[in-house]
């Protein structure tokens, strides 16, 4: 049997779907006006960069599609071209929307929409991004990587700092609870 290389990642994208829905139900609220915490939207953007973005996404885009395509598979017009593209596009959104908020937070009008916009953008684009990753480019990494890489993955993998994640659930969890 092989060393199972994905699961991690997609244990991992459940704390940041759980982020997702606070961001899609509290940009909506913004666009409404019943919404004024601009400090969850900061709290939102430094979830994404460092847990999504520096913890999950660095194991993706360092470890496993760099394994992909050292065992074949094409690095442009492939799966992995598609995946890295995305995730410049997530952190596009994540600048824009961390730029409005901080606007908001030092009283700067108007900013709501921007927040809202991109929110929402990055909360759509990620939502299908973890989709095709769970249901499409993990299953095919499990087919085709060989068993001789695995071990080496999945020491990167634990090599990423753990208590990250417990940190940032705690941060998922308390807005969860405030109901906001």
């Amino acid at each position: 049997m092989k060393m199972d290389i994905s699961s991690q990642l997609v244990h991992e994208h459940r704390l940041i779907l759980r982020m997702l829905t606070l961001l899609e139900r509290n940009a909506n609220l913004l666009a409404q006006g019943e919404f004024g915490d601009y400090r969850f939207f900061i709290d939102g953007v430094d979830f994404i960069r460092n847990y999504a973005d520096r913890f999950h996404h660095a194991k993706e885009e360092d470890v496993l599609f760099v394994a992909l395509v050292a065992n074949g598979m094409p690095r442009e017009h492939s799966p992995v071209a598609a995946m890295l593209m995305e995730h410049d596009q997530g952190r596009a959104y994540v600048k824009a929307m961390c730029e409005a908020a901080a606007r908001a937070l030092d009283g700067e009008a108007g900013q709501e929409a921007a927040i809202t916009e991109n929110a929402l953008g990055y909360v759509a684009l990620l939502r299908d991004h973890i989709a095709k990753e769970d249901d499409i480019l993990y299953p095919l990494a499990e087919r085709v990587l060989p068993e001789e890489v695995r071990p080496a993955m999945v020491e990167a993998y634990h090599k990423a700092d753990g208590s990250i994640e417990e940190h940032y659930r705690k941060v998922v969890e308390h807005y969860e609870q405030a109901g906001r």
